[in-house]
């Protein structure tokens, strides 16, 4: 991803709310199958880490970039932003620069 792309995403996500939380249990795999489901349907998402969670942010956006096989669009504060395009050109809902 280039620099131009992500920050085309940042943009965008500064505009939508957190719709997964991550507390003090962190990645179970229950999250992580919710994270990958919430990628396949929005594309971009936004997920709040709640003060409870013991786990660094950086790292926690690391693992679940793994495990969906998505991009870090960025982790500010207790937020982290992930990005996976669509495989189907239909479900397309951003179309990067």
């Amino acid at each position: 991803m280039t620099t131009k792309q992500r920050s085309y995403l940042k943009g965008l996500a500064m505009t939508i709310e957190p719709i997964l939380q991550i507390g003090k249990s962190s990645l179970t795999p229950e999250v992580t199958a919710a994270v990958a489901e919430a990628l396949e349907a929005r594309e971009l998402i936004k997920i709040s880490v709640l003060k409870n969670c013991v786990d660094d942010n950086q790292e926690l956006a690391r693992i679940l970039s793994e495990r969906t096989h998505s991009e870090v669009v960025q982790v500010i504060g207790k937020k982290i932003v992930l990005y996976k395009q669509a495989k189907d050109d239909k479900k397309r809902k951003i179309t990067l620069p």
